[in-house]
């Protein structure tokens, strides 16, 4: 190999490579067509009822059952307000980038040095894996919180690896 020429590992584009890349956004198990048919199906047994109340005189008791509807709306508009926060996090050889950006629109970011940076692990034998943290030179930053135990494991054996072959370079991947 001649000298002179520069192999892909030493190119500065395979140091900022990603060689982890995820987002995370929390769970939210109805959307909004799901979100239009439970309103729906609650106002109509709402209005449906306070007919016979109405009917009786005790028209009082139908703004009671129209409370309960705008109350459900408040919680579904909160619910989908708090599903806008996410984190992801990026991982190359050079550095771990980290940027959580909260339900309200407010951003953190927090840079790493893979050589430098761990990944740690509080476990409970009931309930499996209840955080991770990322720590270097004194700093922690809690990451993944939005996910199950389970998913957290998943995620946590991927950043792990992710963390080792950052450690080892850019020619880890060719390995």
């Amino acid at each position: 190999m001649d000298p002179g020429k520069s192999t892909v590992s030493d190119s500065p584009d395979a140091m900022t490579r990603p060689v982890f890349d995820a987002t995370i956004t929390p769970h939210r198990s109805l959307g909004q067509n799901g979100f239009r048919i439970v309103m729906t199906l609650v106002s109509l047994a709402s209005v449906i009822s306070s007919i016979p109340f109405v009917v009786l005189g005790a028209w009082p008791v139908a703004g009671f059952f129209g409370l309960d509807v705008l109350a459900l709306f408040i919680a579904f508009h909160v619910n989908f307000r708090h599903a806008r926060a996410f984190e992801r996090i990026v991982v190359t050889p050079l550095e771990i980038f980290l940027r959580k950006v909260s339900h309200r629109g407010r951003e953190a970011i927090w840079r790493f040095n893979p050589a430098w940076t761990r990944l740690e692990r509080q476990t409970d034998e009931d309930y499996g894996l209840l955080g991770l943290t990322l720590v270097s030179r004194g700093q922690s930053v809690a990451v993944a919180t939005a996910l199950s135990p389970q998913e957290r494991a998943g995620f946590a054996d991927a950043l792990g690896t992710a963390l080792a072959r950052a450690r080892r370079g850019p020619d880890s991947g060719a390995l």
